[in-house]
Protein backbone atom coordinates (compact mmCIF):
# COMPACT_ATOMS: atom_id res chain seq x y z
CA UNK A 1 0.00 0.00 0.00
CA UNK A 2 1.26 3.79 -0.95
CA UNK A 3 -0.03 6.36 1.71
CA UNK A 4 0.47 9.81 0.94
CA UNK A 5 0.36 11.83 4.18
CA UNK A 6 -0.64 15.32 3.73
CA UNK A 7 2.25 15.84 1.58
CA UNK A 8 3.13 19.21 0.37
CA UNK A 9 6.31 20.18 -1.98
CA UNK A 10 7.24 23.54 -2.75
CA UNK A 11 9.63 25.28 -5.39
CA UNK A 12 10.87 28.52 -4.95
CA UNK A 13 8.09 29.78 -2.75
CA UNK A 14 5.48 27.95 -4.94
CA UNK A 15 3.37 24.91 -3.76
CA UNK A 16 3.44 22.27 -6.80
CA UNK A 17 1.70 20.10 -4.69
CA UNK A 18 -1.14 21.11 -1.77
CA UNK A 19 -1.55 18.79 1.53
CA UNK A 20 -2.47 15.43 -0.85
CA UNK A 21 -3.65 12.86 1.08
CA UNK A 22 -3.81 9.63 -0.94
CA UNK A 23 -3.90 5.65 0.04
CA UNK A 24 -3.20 3.61 -3.25
CA UNK A 25 -3.80 -0.36 -2.64
CA UNK A 26 -1.62 -3.20 -4.75
CA UNK A 27 -3.63 -4.97 -7.41
CA UNK A 28 -5.07 -0.98 -7.95
CA UNK A 29 -5.23 0.65 -11.17
CA UNK A 30 -5.33 4.61 -10.01
CA UNK A 31 -5.70 7.57 -12.59
CA UNK A 32 -4.41 10.95 -12.17
CA UNK A 33 -6.52 13.50 -14.13
CA UNK A 34 -5.75 17.08 -14.79
CA UNK A 35 -5.13 19.74 -16.94
CA UNK A 36 -1.34 20.72 -17.64
CA UNK A 37 0.42 22.22 -14.66
CA UNK A 38 -2.09 20.75 -12.50
CA UNK A 39 0.60 18.80 -10.59
CA UNK A 40 0.57 14.96 -12.33
CA UNK A 41 3.87 14.94 -12.50
CA UNK A 42 5.01 16.65 -9.28
CA UNK A 43 2.99 14.45 -7.38
CA UNK A 44 4.61 10.95 -9.53
CA UNK A 45 8.38 12.07 -8.43
CA UNK A 46 7.05 12.16 -4.77
CA UNK A 47 5.50 8.80 -4.71
CA UNK A 48 8.49 7.34 -7.07
CA UNK A 49 11.18 9.20 -4.82
CA UNK A 50 12.65 11.29 -7.31
CA UNK A 51 11.67 14.51 -5.26
CA UNK A 52 11.54 15.01 -1.04
CA UNK A 53 8.07 16.29 0.00
CA UNK A 54 8.33 19.83 1.99
CA UNK A 55 6.34 19.01 4.28
CA UNK A 56 4.45 15.62 4.76
CA UNK A 57 5.67 11.78 4.69
CA UNK A 58 5.51 8.73 1.85
CA UNK A 59 4.86 5.18 3.55
CA UNK A 60 4.83 1.89 1.40
CA UNK A 61 3.71 -1.11 3.17
CA UNK A 62 3.68 0.58 6.70
CA UNK A 63 7.12 1.88 6.19
CA UNK A 64 7.74 5.45 6.29
CA UNK A 65 10.04 5.74 2.85
CA UNK A 66 10.12 9.86 3.02
CA UNK A 67 13.78 10.47 1.31
CA UNK A 68 14.74 7.20 0.31
CA UNK A 69 15.77 7.86 -2.99
CA UNK A 70 14.09 6.25 -6.15
CA UNK A 71 17.20 3.83 -6.83
CA UNK A 72 16.35 2.47 -3.31
CA UNK A 73 12.45 1.82 -4.42
CA UNK A 74 11.02 -0.85 -6.40
CA UNK A 75 10.15 1.83 -9.10
CA UNK A 76 9.19 1.53 -12.66
CA UNK A 77 8.63 4.73 -14.53
CA UNK A 78 7.27 5.59 -18.51
CA UNK A 79 7.32 8.85 -19.48
CA UNK A 80 5.26 9.99 -22.24
CA UNK A 81 8.48 11.20 -24.01
CA UNK A 82 9.65 6.77 -24.47
CA UNK A 83 13.48 6.50 -23.55
CA UNK A 84 15.05 3.01 -24.76
CA UNK A 85 18.70 1.88 -25.19
CA UNK A 86 19.39 3.32 -29.03
CA UNK A 87 22.57 1.03 -29.22
CA UNK A 88 20.59 -2.12 -28.07
CA UNK A 89 18.42 -4.46 -29.31
CA UNK A 90 14.63 -4.54 -28.46
CA UNK A 91 15.35 -7.83 -26.37
CA UNK A 92 18.17 -6.08 -24.57
CA UNK A 93 15.94 -3.28 -23.87
CA UNK A 94 13.20 -5.02 -22.02
CA UNK A 95 15.86 -7.38 -20.63
CA UNK A 96 18.38 -5.10 -19.17
CA UNK A 97 16.40 -4.37 -15.37
CA UNK A 98 16.62 -8.23 -15.09
CA UNK A 99 20.06 -7.55 -16.05
CA UNK A 100 20.87 -5.28 -13.49
CA UNK A 101 18.81 -7.54 -10.94
CA UNK A 102 21.18 -10.47 -12.29
CA UNK A 103 18.37 -12.69 -12.60
CA UNK A 104 18.65 -16.13 -13.98
CA UNK A 105 19.02 -16.54 -18.06
CA UNK A 106 16.17 -18.21 -18.44
CA UNK A 107 13.68 -16.08 -15.96
CA UNK A 108 14.91 -13.22 -18.09
CA UNK A 109 14.10 -14.83 -21.64
CA UNK A 110 10.86 -16.24 -20.40
CA UNK A 111 9.95 -12.75 -19.12
CA UNK A 112 10.84 -11.03 -21.57
CA UNK A 113 9.24 -13.21 -24.44
CA UNK A 114 5.94 -12.86 -22.40
CA UNK A 115 6.07 -9.01 -22.39
CA UNK A 116 6.56 -8.91 -25.47
CA UNK A 117 3.94 -10.90 -26.43
CA UNK A 118 1.62 -8.96 -24.64
CA UNK A 119 2.80 -5.76 -26.08
CA UNK A 120 3.15 -7.33 -29.80
CA UNK A 121 6.68 -6.52 -30.14
CA UNK A 122 7.89 -10.73 -30.85
CA UNK A 123 8.71 -9.83 -34.23
CA UNK A 124 11.14 -6.77 -33.45
CA UNK A 125 12.91 -8.25 -30.75
CA UNK A 126 16.19 -8.52 -32.98
CA UNK A 127 15.65 -4.71 -34.16
CA UNK A 128 17.23 -1.21 -32.42
CA UNK A 129 14.55 1.31 -31.36
CA UNK A 130 15.91 3.24 -34.53
CA UNK A 131 14.66 0.54 -36.68
CA UNK A 132 11.06 1.40 -34.81
CA UNK A 133 8.21 3.45 -35.41
CA UNK A 134 7.28 5.63 -32.79
CA UNK A 135 4.21 2.96 -31.25
CA UNK A 136 6.68 0.25 -31.29
CA UNK A 137 9.44 2.34 -29.17
CA UNK A 138 6.72 3.62 -26.72
CA UNK A 139 5.34 -0.42 -26.56
CA UNK A 140 9.35 -1.18 -25.54
CA UNK A 141 9.52 0.76 -22.99
CA UNK A 142 6.55 -0.37 -21.20
CA UNK A 143 7.41 -3.72 -21.79
CA UNK A 144 10.58 -3.14 -19.78
CA UNK A 145 8.47 -1.29 -16.57
CA UNK A 146 6.25 -4.95 -17.10
CA UNK A 147 9.71 -7.47 -16.86
CA UNK A 148 10.96 -4.91 -13.74
CA UNK A 149 8.03 -6.71 -11.43
CA UNK A 150 7.77 -3.49 -9.80
CA UNK A 151 5.81 -3.04 -6.66
CA UNK A 152 4.84 0.51 -8.22
CA UNK A 153 4.51 1.51 -11.55
CA UNK A 154 4.33 4.92 -12.69
CA UNK A 155 3.02 5.51 -16.05
CA UNK A 156 3.09 9.55 -16.81
CA UNK A 157 0.96 10.43 -20.07
CA UNK A 158 2.78 7.34 -21.69
CA UNK A 159 0.58 7.23 -24.94
CA UNK A 160 0.02 11.34 -26.24
CA UNK A 161 2.59 10.90 -28.42
CA UNK A 162 1.10 8.06 -30.31
CA UNK A 163 -0.96 7.98 -33.19
CA UNK A 164 -4.99 7.95 -32.61
CA UNK A 165 -5.43 4.21 -33.50
CA UNK A 166 -2.32 2.64 -31.84
CA UNK A 167 -3.52 5.03 -28.54
CA UNK A 168 -7.32 3.51 -28.66
CA UNK A 169 -5.91 -0.05 -28.86
CA UNK A 170 -3.29 0.56 -26.24
CA UNK A 171 -5.78 2.43 -23.74
CA UNK A 172 -8.20 -0.91 -24.22
CA UNK A 173 -5.15 -3.30 -23.57
CA UNK A 174 -3.43 -1.73 -20.24
CA UNK A 175 -6.41 -2.85 -18.14
CA UNK A 176 -5.71 -6.27 -19.66
CA UNK A 177 -2.00 -6.18 -19.70
CA UNK A 178 -1.66 -5.02 -16.19
CA UNK A 179 -4.05 -7.04 -14.51
CA UNK A 180 -2.97 -9.60 -11.92
CA UNK A 181 0.56 -8.42 -11.10
CA UNK A 182 -0.39 -7.13 -7.70
CA UNK A 183 1.34 -4.13 -8.50
CA UNK A 184 -0.05 -0.12 -7.94
CA UNK A 185 -0.10 1.72 -10.80
CA UNK A 186 -0.50 5.04 -11.40
CA UNK A 187 -1.55 6.89 -14.54
CA UNK A 188 -1.61 10.62 -15.50
CA UNK A 189 -3.18 11.52 -18.40
CA UNK A 190 -5.21 15.14 -19.28
CA UNK A 191 -7.91 13.49 -21.15
CA UNK A 192 -11.23 12.38 -19.05
CA UNK A 193 -12.15 9.97 -21.60
CA UNK A 194 -8.86 8.21 -21.17
CA UNK A 195 -9.71 7.85 -17.63
CA UNK A 196 -13.14 5.95 -18.13
CA UNK A 197 -12.07 3.65 -20.44
CA UNK A 198 -8.57 2.70 -17.79
CA UNK A 199 -11.43 2.55 -15.09
CA UNK A 200 -9.73 1.63 -11.60
CA UNK A 201 -9.65 4.72 -9.38
CA UNK A 202 -9.37 8.35 -10.49
CA UNK A 203 -7.78 11.09 -8.58
CA UNK A 204 -8.52 14.53 -9.89
CA UNK A 205 -5.82 17.21 -9.77
CA UNK A 206 -5.96 21.02 -9.66
CA UNK A 207 -3.33 23.82 -8.87
CA UNK A 208 -1.36 21.01 -7.12
CA UNK A 209 -4.38 19.64 -4.75
CA UNK A 210 -6.65 16.70 -5.36
CA UNK A 211 -9.82 17.40 -5.35
CA UNK A 212 -11.36 14.23 -5.30
CA UNK A 213 -10.58 10.36 -5.15
CA UNK A 214 -12.43 6.93 -5.72
CA UNK A 215 -14.14 4.98 -8.35
CA UNK A 216 -13.40 6.66 -11.88
CA UNK A 217 -17.13 6.59 -12.98
CA UNK A 218 -18.30 7.57 -9.78
CA UNK A 219 -16.48 10.66 -9.70
CA UNK A 220 -17.43 11.19 -13.02
CA UNK A 221 -21.11 10.70 -12.25
CA UNK A 222 -21.06 12.71 -8.88
CA UNK A 223 -18.46 15.54 -8.53
CA UNK A 224 -17.45 16.94 -4.57
CA UNK A 225 -17.42 20.41 -7.00
CA UNK A 226 -17.18 22.74 -9.57
CA UNK A 227 -13.50 21.98 -9.79
CA UNK A 228 -13.81 18.45 -10.06
CA UNK A 229 -16.94 18.94 -12.88
CA UNK A 230 -14.80 20.60 -14.90
CA UNK A 231 -11.77 18.81 -14.74
CA UNK A 232 -13.84 15.63 -16.05
CA UNK A 233 -15.44 17.18 -18.60
CA UNK A 234 -13.97 17.22 -22.35
CA UNK A 235 -15.73 19.17 -24.14
CA UNK A 236 -16.11 21.80 -21.38
CA UNK A 237 -18.80 20.97 -18.40
CA UNK A 238 -22.41 23.18 -19.38
CA UNK A 239 -22.92 25.72 -16.86
CA UNK A 240 -24.95 28.49 -16.04
CA UNK A 241 -26.28 30.36 -13.04
CA UNK A 242 -30.02 30.08 -12.17
CA UNK A 243 -32.34 31.11 -9.63
CA UNK A 244 -34.27 28.56 -7.63
CA UNK A 245 -37.53 29.54 -6.68
CA UNK A 246 -39.85 26.67 -5.09
CA UNK A 247 -39.74 23.38 -7.28
CA UNK A 248 -37.78 25.16 -10.41
CA UNK A 249 -34.71 26.85 -11.65
CA UNK A 250 -35.83 30.32 -13.57
CA UNK A 251 -34.10 30.25 -17.49
CA UNK A 252 -34.27 33.17 -19.61
CA UNK A 253 -37.35 33.33 -21.52
CA UNK A 254 -39.75 31.94 -18.83
CA UNK A 255 -39.04 28.20 -19.09
CA UNK A 256 -38.40 26.07 -15.57
CA UNK A 257 -36.12 23.75 -15.31
CA UNK A 258 -37.17 21.25 -12.57
CA UNK A 259 -35.48 20.66 -9.18
CA UNK A 260 -34.11 17.69 -9.12
CA UNK A 261 -36.49 15.29 -6.71
CA UNK A 262 -33.56 14.63 -3.90
CA UNK A 263 -32.43 18.29 -3.56
CA UNK A 264 -35.83 19.30 -3.71
CA UNK A 265 -35.55 20.91 -0.35
CA UNK A 266 -32.81 22.84 -0.80
CA UNK A 267 -33.27 27.20 0.15
CA UNK A 268 -34.46 29.25 -3.04
CA UNK A 269 -31.65 30.94 -4.27
CA UNK A 270 -28.47 31.37 -6.97
CA UNK A 271 -26.77 27.98 -8.11
CA UNK A 272 -24.39 26.56 -10.32
CA UNK A 273 -26.36 24.51 -12.78
CA UNK A 274 -24.02 22.14 -14.90
CA UNK A 275 -25.08 19.48 -17.44
CA UNK A 276 -22.30 17.38 -20.01
CA UNK A 277 -22.42 17.91 -23.64
CA UNK A 278 -24.32 14.87 -24.11
CA UNK A 279 -27.46 15.80 -22.03
CA UNK A 280 -28.24 18.74 -24.36
CA UNK A 281 -29.86 17.56 -27.75
CA UNK A 282 -31.86 18.33 -30.79
CA UNK A 283 -34.80 16.10 -29.78
CA UNK A 284 -36.39 15.71 -26.52
CA UNK A 285 -35.10 12.83 -24.48
CA UNK A 286 -37.79 12.30 -22.40
CA UNK A 287 -40.80 13.15 -20.39
CA UNK A 288 -39.81 16.52 -18.10
CA UNK A 289 -37.08 17.80 -20.76
CA UNK A 290 -36.77 21.41 -20.93
CA UNK A 291 -36.58 23.34 -24.69
CA UNK A 292 -34.60 26.43 -25.01
CA UNK A 293 -33.82 28.48 -27.45
CA UNK A 294 -29.70 29.19 -28.37
CA UNK A 295 -27.66 30.30 -31.07
CA UNK A 296 -25.23 28.40 -33.05
CA UNK A 297 -21.25 29.69 -32.52
CA UNK A 298 -19.61 27.04 -34.56
CA UNK A 299 -20.24 23.25 -35.56
CA UNK A 300 -17.37 21.09 -35.25
CA UNK A 301 -17.69 17.71 -37.17
CA UNK A 302 -15.63 14.80 -36.68
CA UNK A 303 -17.51 12.02 -38.45
CA UNK A 304 -19.58 9.99 -36.40
CA UNK A 305 -20.52 13.31 -33.82
CA UNK A 306 -21.05 16.61 -34.23
CA UNK A 307 -19.84 19.40 -31.71
CA UNK A 308 -22.30 22.11 -31.94
CA UNK A 309 -21.16 25.26 -29.82
CA UNK A 310 -24.20 27.65 -28.71
CA UNK A 311 -24.97 30.56 -26.51
CA UNK A 312 -27.55 31.34 -24.36
CA UNK A 313 -28.40 33.95 -22.01
CA UNK A 314 -24.67 34.87 -22.15
CA UNK A 315 -23.06 31.70 -21.74
CA UNK A 316 -21.19 28.94 -23.85
CA UNK A 317 -22.38 25.71 -24.39
CA UNK A 318 -21.58 23.39 -26.27
CA UNK A 319 -23.95 20.25 -27.81
CA UNK A 320 -22.69 16.65 -28.37
CA UNK A 321 -24.73 15.08 -31.72
CA UNK A 322 -24.41 11.72 -33.02
CA UNK A 323 -23.71 11.26 -36.68
CA UNK A 324 -23.16 15.05 -38.92
CA UNK A 325 -25.43 18.19 -38.16
CA UNK A 326 -24.45 21.16 -39.79
CA UNK A 327 -25.45 24.96 -39.11
CA UNK A 328 -24.76 27.85 -39.94
CA UNK A 329 -23.49 30.68 -37.45
CA UNK A 330 -26.16 32.84 -35.93
CA UNK A 331 -28.78 30.27 -36.51
CA UNK A 332 -31.14 29.46 -33.60
CA UNK A 333 -31.74 26.39 -32.54
CA UNK A 334 -34.34 24.69 -29.88
CA UNK A 335 -32.30 22.57 -28.04
CA UNK A 336 -33.62 19.87 -24.77
CA UNK A 337 -32.32 20.15 -21.73
CA UNK A 338 -31.85 16.57 -19.86
CA UNK A 339 -33.42 17.42 -15.74
CA UNK A 340 -32.36 13.87 -15.11
CA UNK A 341 -28.70 14.64 -15.12
CA UNK A 342 -27.87 18.16 -13.34
CA UNK A 343 -25.42 19.04 -11.46
CA UNK A 344 -26.06 21.25 -8.94
CA UNK A 345 -23.52 23.69 -7.21
CA UNK A 346 -24.16 26.48 -4.34
CA UNK A 347 -22.50 29.26 -3.99
CA UNK A 348 -18.80 28.15 -3.28
CA UNK A 349 -19.22 25.73 -5.88
CA UNK A 350 -19.83 23.21 -3.69
CA UNK A 351 -21.98 19.86 -5.25
CA UNK A 352 -25.35 20.08 -4.14
CA UNK A 353 -26.56 16.86 -2.24
CA UNK A 354 -29.40 15.19 -1.18
CA UNK A 355 -29.19 13.70 2.73
CA UNK A 356 -28.35 10.35 1.48
CA UNK A 357 -25.74 11.02 -0.34
CA UNK A 358 -24.13 13.70 2.37
CA UNK A 359 -24.56 10.60 4.88
CA UNK A 360 -22.79 8.45 2.62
Amino acid sequence: MLELRNVTKSVGGADHIRGVSLVLRHGSLNVLLGPTLSGKTSLMRLMAGLDVPTEGSVWFDGVDVTGVPVQRRNVAMVYQQFINYPAMTVYENIASPLRVARAPRETIDREVRRAADLLRLTPFLDRTPLQLSGGQQQRTALARAIVKNASLVLLDEPLANLDYKLREELRAELPRIFAETGAIFVYATTEPHEALLLGGNTATLSEGRVTQYGPTIDIFRDPVDLVTARTFADPPLNTIVLRKEGHSFLLDGGARLPVPAAIASIPDGDYTIGFQPHHLSLTSPGPGAVPVKATVSVTEVTGSESFVHLAFAGQRWVMLSRGISIFEPDETLEVFIDPRHLLVFDGAGRAVRSAAQAAA
